[in-house]
């Protein structure tokens, strides 16, 4: 008679996808690495200038002039939003649909916060891709969340 009533009971374990727990734990690594090393570079920020000046004269490696041109606040808010898309793909990992929403707000401020802090005139083209692509994949997992 029990085995009869199963199949009418709500169901209180939603199966997470593993496409979404994919996504989240690439978010925690992408993001937990941005995160600690923007912060850092906004904590010793005269530091990592003087350094990149030395290697600037000796080598060329890209992203040495966006450490030259921004400033130790850019640095700081790029680590308060990747501390907001990792918490972001937290509350989708638990299948909270808010996380999606905060996940994108913060992706869509990491690719404006250049064009904002350096006056860039537009976008970066892999922030773009990598953020746009990040957000269509984890939308696709919306129906699993609530």
């Amino acid at each position: 008679m029990e085995e009869n009533l199963l199949p009418l009971l709500p169901e209180t374990n939603k199966k997470r996808p593993n496409l979404l727990t994919v996504l989240c734990i690439l978010t925690f690594i992408g993001s937990g690495m941005n995160m600690f090393s923007s912060l850092v570079i906004a904590s010793f920020y005269d530091i990592f200038v003087q350094i990149a000046q030395e290697f600037a004269e000796k080598f060329t490696l890209p992203g040495i002039d966006m450490l030259l041109e921004a400033r130790p606040l850019f640095f700081l808010v790029s680590g308060i939003c990747y501390a907001g898309s990792i918490v972001g793909a937290i509350l989708m990992m638990r299948l909270k649909k808010a996380g999606f929403h905060v996940y994108t707000i913060f992706q869509i401020l990491l690719v404006l916060a250049p064009m904002y802090f350096m006056h860039y005139s537009g976008p970066g083209i892999p922030d773009l891709l990598f953020s746009g692509l990040f957000v269509i994949l984890y939308s696709m997992n919306l129906k699993y969340m609530s």
